[in-house]
């Protein structure tokens, strides 16, 4: 038996289907409105922002110190230090394990 296809859109747009509990309805429209919105770049809003600023911010949002995080993920608390500061580059195996470790979007700290 053939199943009935459905044309794949190619103006650049998606169709999403969410099934959520009712209790959510109203946050989840909310946040579907909210995105397609316009919206501001980040680079707009926070100009100064580095990837060491954001791991700074994410390690902060946690409450734990240098020593702990670099513990976490297995180096030195002045390789850490020089990462949060903008003089050591952090990779994306490195950004990666900080991701995993701060349980926050390793493409932040790229």
């Amino acid at each position: 038996m053939l199943e009935l296809t459905k044309k794949p859109r190619i103006d650049g747009l998606w169709e999403i289907c969410a099934i959520v509990p009712e209790s959510r309805v109203d946050r989840v429209a909310l946040a579907i409105e909210e995105a397609a919105g316009p919206s501001i770049p980040a680079a707009d809003v926070f100009p100064d922002s580095t990837p060491g600023s954001r791991l700074r911010g994410a390690r902060g949002l946690l409450g734990i110190t240098q020593r702990q995080l670099a513990k976490r993920i297995g180096i030195n608390v002045p390789n850490l230090s020089a990462m949060e500061n903008n003089r050591r580059p952090i990779g994306k195996a490195m950004a990666k394990k900080l991701g995993e470790a701060l349980d926050f979007p390793y493409t932040a700290f790229l």
